[in-house]
């Protein structure tokens, strides 16, 4: 297994930079193993079967990425810069772990003002190479912050090509977000919306909600040959014990467990290690699936299309296949759907059904 295994060509106008509307008309591309076929979201109840149970990651990001203004005196007046700061995670000290851009211009000590309320002071960094900020406010009073000076943090494929606005505060939301602590969004679950959810629900497919707090380290490259030497960045995750034992029942009664999106994936994966039954945890997760991986929890997965040489390729090629998986890109991309993050869809089922 070699990086150069999860690699393929996309064309850059397939980076879809503002999501499909609605939400549901995105495509769906359905890849079992007999074959492949071309639906749309809103076409997911005639794909799912009653008794069926989708599991959601209900995790709310966060608007972490800020603006404001280093204020230094010198011998020459006051010195002034503009800093870009994506807050990253909370640390037990009380200071935030952060993505600081330029880094080069603070010094210990100073301070970044982003509005008359929420300042940053610059602590030092992190192992990682990550900024440690103490800042003016916490809990619920940082929240509120946020959401009136921060803006969401869109992925690197998107903000280099535009800039986050205001339509990204929803747009960058499941509907049914409702746990903050992403700072990024587990994107098949923006494909939702209300009607939909009543639409699975009727036809008698059940949902569970789970939470996995999406951290910046999705984005991180794999920098190693051998993609079994990459080590994940932990995330924290919560699967209740209501949510575990629906999730029992439904397999106990032949029922489907569809993860809708990596995330969730990741997090019934870690919690069935120990037995082959997902029990329920709440604590931090680094696990980091590939091909040879026994999955034990789940039998599909509903997700976008990933970047070439990420985890997330390597996930989904364990599920289906290495040469399944580039078939099914090959695919997607000579029908040119629409890539990353506000992209469309794929829902993978690697076995016949039952």
């Amino acid at each position: 297994m070699k990086l150069d295994d999860f690699d393929f060509d996309l064309p850059e106008d397939l980076i879809a930079t503002r999501p499909a509307r609605p939400r549901t008309s995105a495509r769906l591309l359905v890849a079992g193993p007999d074959g492949m076929s071309d639906a749309h979201v809103f076409d997911l109840p005639s794909v799912l079967r009653p008794g069926d149970r989708l599991v959601l990651n209900d995790t709310r990001v966060l608007p972490v990425r800020l603006s404001g203004m280093r204020h230094r005196a010198t011998d020459t007046g006051s010195g002034q810069a503009r800093i870009e700061i994506t807050l990253l995670d909370p640390r037990a000290d009380g200071c935030w772990s952060a993505l600081v851009k330029p880094l080069r211009k603070l010094a210990p000590g100073e301070t970044v003002v982003v509005s008359d309320r929420l300042s940053a002071t610059f602590a030092g960094r992190d192992e990682d190479g990550a900024a440690r900020l103490a800042l003016t406010l916490s809990g619920d009073d940082l929240e509120a912050e946020l959401a009136r000076a921060g803006a969401m943090p869109l992925p690197p494929y998107i903000a280099t090509r535009r800039a986050a606005d205001a339509q990204d505060m929803e747009d960058y939301q499941s509907v049914f977000a409702r746990r903050s602590g992403a700072v990024a969004a587990p994107t098949a679950s923006l494909h939702f919306d209300a009607g939909l959810l009543d639409r699975i629900a009727a036809m008698g497919v059940d949902v569970s909600h789970v939470t996995l707090h999406v951290g910046a380290g999705t984005f991180l490259p794999v920098k190693v040959n051998d993609p079994a030497q990459h080590r994940m960045h932990a995330e924290w995750g919560e699967i209740t014990p209501e949510a575990a034992a629906q999730i029992a029942a439904t397999r106990a009664a032949g029922g489907r467990i569809i993860a809708v999106g990596t995330t969730a994936l990741r997090l019934l994966e870690t919690a069935a290690r120990a037995t082959g039954r997902v029990a329920p945890m709440a604590e931090p997760t680094d696990i980091f699936i590939y091909p040879g991986f026994a999955f034990r929890a789940v039998d599909g997965l509903m997700t976008n299309f990933h970047l070439p040489k990420s985890t997330l390729m390597m996930l989904v090629s364990a599920l289906m296949g290495t040469d399944r998986m580039q078939a099914i890109y090959a695919h997607a991309i000579a029908r040119r759907y629409r890539f990353f993050s506000y992209g469309d869809a794929s829902l993978l089922l690697p076995r016949k059904a039952m």
